[in-house]
């Protein structure tokens, strides 16, 4: 009795609460989620992906950059920042097989592709950048076990405890810098062939816990905000961040393809990448849905004399 009295005082404490405030709210993300749910199922490259085995759609978009430009060949060293879940990362692993090595860097935890090796942390965090730069300088690292290499046994995934909230702008211009004071960037030290860019804005979570965010991720990294200026002012920081890490590991005549939102600023971004590469092209690949915002940078051939302050000017 005492059990059916409290369940009849929390009812009408829950009804009574200002249900029109958030009640509407609940209700539209459910919508939009059904929406996106509706349109998964619908979508050509979600089901082909879904039968190749590809982690997620997105694959399409690198596997048609690649048809076009030739950015991958056997034995190369690939860095896919922003790897999560991994579908770019297995498009590198198989086409730069045998002997190649692909690293993945991101912040959301996610099962790494087979032959593959990754690394959880910020990669805005100046830690988390001396270890990717530690990790790719060393020619060892990420490749088969000498033990049973017919076996393709990867040392695969690296957990670090710089998982803190995402920071873009100056933030991830000083984390790069910081990380570059401890590698002048010499032609020596540059060990990478191709630097991947998918990297997105985290959503900092403020509800929806009870949906397995932790182990579902990505359906929080995949949506934009809706908010135009501001996830293409985000991704203008996250490519810049992810131009000046190439600078300094990218040898010469290697490639770099970045994903960004369409803006202002992206003519600004492009000088600079002309200043890098000797070629720079901006397309929007087929598998990428009309709607969306996002295009993409592809540029090929790395200049081997560029200078630094061409390439990133200081403000």
């Amino acid at each position: 009795m005492a059990f059916k009295g409290l369940s009849t005082f929390l009812g009408q404490r829950f009804q009574s609460c200002q249900y029109s405030s958030w009640a509407p709210t609940i209700f539209k993300r459910f919508a939009s989620s059904k929406q996106w749910q509706a349109r998964q199922r619908n979508d050509q490259f979600t089901r082909e992906a879904t039968v190749k085995g590809l982690k997620s759609r997105a694959a399409f978009k690198l596997l048609q950059i690649d048809e076009q430009y030739r950015i991958f060949r056997s034995g190369q060293t690939v860095v896919d920042l922003g790897y999560a879940p991994g579908s770019w990362s297995q498009v590198a692993a198989s086409r730069t097989q045998p002997n190649g090595r692909v690293l993945g860097v991101d912040i959301i935890p996610a099962q790494p592709p087979k032959g593959v090796s990754t690394i959880q942390g910020n990669f805005l965090s100046p830690e988390i950048q001396q270890y990717v730069l530690d990790f790719v300088r060393d020619p060892k690292r990420g490749r088969p076990r000498s033990s049973s290499p017919s076996e393709g046994d990867f040392v695969n995934t690296i957990g670090l405890n710089s998982t803190e909230g995402g920071s873009t702008g100056a933030q991830a211009s000083d984390a790069v810098r910081s990380a570059s004071a401890k590698g002048s960037g010499s032609p020596s030290e540059r060990t990478v062939d191709v630097v991947l860019s998918d990297m997105s804005a985290p959503w900092v979570q403020t509800r929806g816990f009870w949906n397995r965010s932790l182990s579902n991720p990505y359906h929080r990294m995949m949506n934009t905000s809706g908010i135009n200026f501001r996830d293409h002012a985000g991704s203008m920081d996250l490519c810049r961040a992810a131009l000046e890490f190439s600078f300094n590991v990218l040898k010469s005549g290697g490639h770099f393809v970045c994903k960004f939102y369409q803006g202002a600023e992206d003519k600004a971004l492009e000088k600079q990448l002309k200043a890098l590469f000797d070629k720079v092209h901006r397309l929007k690949p087929e598998s990428s849905r009309s709607e969306s915002r996002e295009a993409f940078f592809v540029a090929l051939a790395r200049k081997p004399d560029a200078p630094r302050s061409a390439v990133l000017p200081v403000e």
